[in-house]
């Protein structure tokens, strides 16, 4: 029987609430705070995210984008190819997490700022149940995937990565399928800022506020089933 994610100790830092607190006219919001599994899901209840700025000793940045890229579920643009790869590949939930983190921080890619502490801070949010990874597989090999946070109807996307042409796209279409429900017209898929490659496939930008509001409906959905645990997570569960 499904059960809920592990809630973690709160963090011992405050957020600002954007309803009654007005963040900067910036996307760079807050400086400090840590990497505790309390510390990000009151982030991302309260629409922030962590980024790492500059060296491994500064402080880490907390971002919430005056202009959020968002895909809307109803909004994937899927080619003929991208329908044919989707076809040709098997989409796995939270089989291969650490690999998929592995491959999204691969220092090798360009722009990669995935550090040693960021990855640490997701796997311990997946052993609580909260971080997830979208996987591709063909024969019997992954291939590409995405990994992210969902809370309530929330999906906050951080990375995805490919080791084969269109797989981490095909994650995407993925992704979509399980965010598909019966609650999909108020879920939040929040892919942080557009870019020309999310943009092609259907993502948009809203102003803050409107994804502040977005944000409240989606955190009182149920998380979505392929998403639930089966069992309790590692150190407790119901």
């Amino acid at each position: 029987m499904p059960v809920p994610p592990e809630e973690p100790p709160p963090s011992r830092w405050a957020f600002a609430d954007p309803r009654s607190e007005p963040l900067p006219e910036d996307d760079l919001v807050a400086i400090g705070a840590d990497l505790e599994p309390g510390t990000l899901l009151a982030a991302y209840r309260h629409g922030l995210f962590p980024m790492p700025a500059g060296g491994p000793r500064d402080p880490m940045a907390w971002f919430c984008p005056l202009r959020r890229g968002v895909l809307p579920l109803d909004g994937l643009r899927v080619s003929r190819s991208l329908r044919q790869a989707r076809r040709r590949a098997e989409i796995r939930i939270d089989t291969a997490f650490e690999e998929v983190l592995a491959g999204c921080a691969d220092p090798r890619r360009p722009g990669g700022w995935i550090d040693d502490d960021i990855r640490a801070a997701y796997l311990r949010l997946h052993e609580l149940g909260w971080a997830h990874s979208v996987e591709v597989w063909h024969e019997g090999r992954l291939t590409g995937g995405l990994y992210g946070v969902a809370i309530g109807g929330l999906f906050a996307g951080e990375s995805m990565f490919h080791r084969e042409r269109d797989a981490s796209k095909v994650a995407l279409v993925g992704l979509v399928e399980v965010l598909g429900d019966e609650w999909a017209a108020d879920r939040l898929l929040d892919v942080q800022w557009l870019t020309p490659h999310l943009a092609s496939l259907g993502a948009v930008e809203i102003p803050r506020a409107a994804y502040l509001g977005a944000l409240r409906r989606a955190l009182a959905l149920p998380i979505p089933q392929a998403l639930a645990l089966s069992e309790p997570p590692v150190g407790g569960g119901a």
